[in-house]
């Protein structure tokens, strides 16, 4: 496994772990027009924890790093509102806007995931059985 996607999938799962854990800062970024900001909290909290156990199974290769970047790709709106709610607070609008472009080595780092090889399994060949992964 390729650092970059182990630390996505830990980054991931601590995340989406913590959508369930303490969901009060993922509902207020969640754009009001989208409804019951929870249930969005809690459908991305399982997304990220979902993309984080593919990102560590090697044989989710290709799958993992579609669906992780577009992922990254899926939340970028919710940052741009957070940037738009806090116009009027320099600070945190600051602060906001300067997370925007983290978001760019997110998706590079699970797409990458999705060619993140690994060396073939080691069998014996005259009993067949697997010696090495």
């Amino acid at each position: 496994m390729k650092v970059q996607t182990g630390i996505m999938s830990g980054l991931l799962g601590a995340a989406g772990i913590t959508h369930f854990i303490r969901p009060r800062p993922f509902d207020s970024i969640v754009p009001p027009r989208l409804g019951n900001p929870r249930f969005w909290t809690y459908a991305s909290g399982m997304a990220e924890v979902g993309c984080a156990a593919l990102l560590a199974v090697p044989a989710t290769r290709r799958l993992r790093g579609i669906a992780s970047a577009a992922l990254m790709v899926g939340v970028f709106p919710a940052n741009i509102y957070t940037v738009v709610r806090h116009r009027h607070e320099p600070r945190a609008r600051a602060i906001t806007i300067a997370r925007l472009p983290l978001q760019i080595p997110l998706v590079w780092m699970s797409a990458s995931a999705a060619s993140d090889t690994h060396p073939p399994p080691i069998v014996n060949r005259r009993s067949g059985t697997l010696v090495g992964i």
